[in-house]
């Protein structure tokens, strides 16, 4: 079992970053119980390429949870959250600030109910601030946060990225917070909600671009794969065709390596370029030395070349060719596991990885209100007559 065997998490999010942080945690061996509307499932379910009739990106992000069906909005549903509350130890909710509190669902409701709970509350804007009513998903994060203003080639617009940058990292800070918050109520007894959103962990992971304009009034531009604090580094194309190379010098030592390894050893030798300041004074030479080798060899030599020089550099890998290295292949980076109607689906491994627990992926996710008389009957001990009720009545 995981390192968080014995933790039981609500997760009431959709599509993204809440459910993300539930499954996460999930990962580590906590029991995941999500709930989804009767009638309207997570978009999460249609979202994405689809195999054998079902989302990919559902059987994953839904993975080690059990799902039920509850209406929130509804009053009738509420005694069926409390008892459910009274038995969680961290709720996860990604609904826009003010919609549970709309449906009657406060915190000091969920603390009457359950002191020890910890309820972490993922928006797009957070729960204060003017713009904590708009609506937003990643995108907007991406862009306001400063990122895709400095992605993206020098002549070219700013760059979005293919995959949910904003929400996985949101998702990351979320679980973070709820690890904190959980080891002060393991210490206090008492619970916490924690305020999170969608821009504020990116921006954190940027953090400089916005202290370099603040401090020396800069504002920094696209550059491409360039780097304006270090150089050499870059994406670099090779002889092999349709074949990249990315490497970095962003230490004094690696990038006077990377010279070496290209026979510029008059540059590693000269002080002018023993430092990043200087060696950025000279980015254009450098950069197009770099081109130049790494254009006239295949990319079997130039890996090798710098390898053997100990300069950092990688392949740039399209999903085939993460498909193949033997080095991921080694650490069991992707696991096949059996979905629910039995279909083997290739998912990746449980991260970080733990010495004596390591968790697991136990069950990918499942179909609309799979666990729901199981979750109701056995763990909340709800009898079949007021199952079939709320059943009937539209609750679940």
């Amino acid at each position: 079992m995981g390192p968080l065997d014995g933790v039981r998490v609500l997760d009431m999010g959709n599509l993204a970053a809440g459910p993300i942080t539930a499954t996460l945690l999930g990962d580590l061996g906590a029991e995941v119980i999500k709930i989804e509307h009767p009638r309207i499932p997570d978009a999460a379910r249609g979202y994405g390429p689809q195999y054998r009739g079902k989302s990919l990106y559902w059987r994953s992000i839904a993975r080690n949870k059990r799902c039920v069906t509850l209406d929130l909005s509804r009053p009738e549903g509420r005694p069926v959250l409390d008892a459910l509350i009274e038995r969680t130890d961290i709720l996860v909710e990604n609904f826009r600030p003010g919609t549970l509190e709309k449906w009657g669902i406060t915190w000091p409701g969920i603390q009457a109910v359950n002191p020890r709970l910890i309820l972490l509350r993922t928006s797009a804007f957070g729960q204060s601030g003017p713009y904590r009513q708009f609506p937003g998903f990643g995108t907007l994060a991406e862009a306001m946060s400063g990122y895709a203003f400095i992605t993206g080639e020098a002549d070219g617009p700013p760059q979005l990225p293919q995959f949910p940058l904003a929400d996985g990292l949101a998702a990351y800070m979320g679980a973070v917070g709820v690890l904190a918050a959980l080891r002060h109520r393991n210490e206090t007894g008492r619970g916490q909600w924690i305020d999170n959103n969608l821009y504020e962990p990116i921006m954190r992971l940027i953090e400089i671009v916005n202290m370099e304009y603040r401090h020396l009034g800069t504002v920094r531009q696209r550059t491409g794969s360039r780097l304006g604090d270090s150089s050499p580094r870059g994406a670099y194309r090779t002889a092999t065709k349709d074949t990249w190379v990315a490497l970095s010098g962003s230490s004094n030592a690696t990038a006077l390596r990377a010279l070496r390894a290209i026979g510029r050893d008059d540059w590693a030798d000269d002080p002018a370029f023993a430092t990043n300041p200087g060696r950025v004074e000279r980015s254009d030479e450098i950069h197009q030395a770099l081109a130049d080798w790494i254009g006239a060899h295949e990319v079997e030599e130039v890996l090798a070349t710098f390898r053997a020089a100990d300069a950092p550099i990688g392949q740039i890998y399209d999903a085939a060719t993460v498909a193949e290295d033997p080095h991921f292949r080694d650490r069991e980076l992707f696991v096949r596991v059996p979905d629910d109607d039995g279909e083997m689906i290739s998912v990746q491994n449980v991260m970080p990885r733990f010495s004596e627990t390591p968790g697991s992926v136990r069950r990918l996710g499942v179909s609309h209100g799979h666990d729901t008389d199981e979750i109701y009957g056995d763990l909340l001990g709800f009898p079949a007559d007021q199952l079939a009720a709320l059943r009937e009545s539209g609750v679940i």
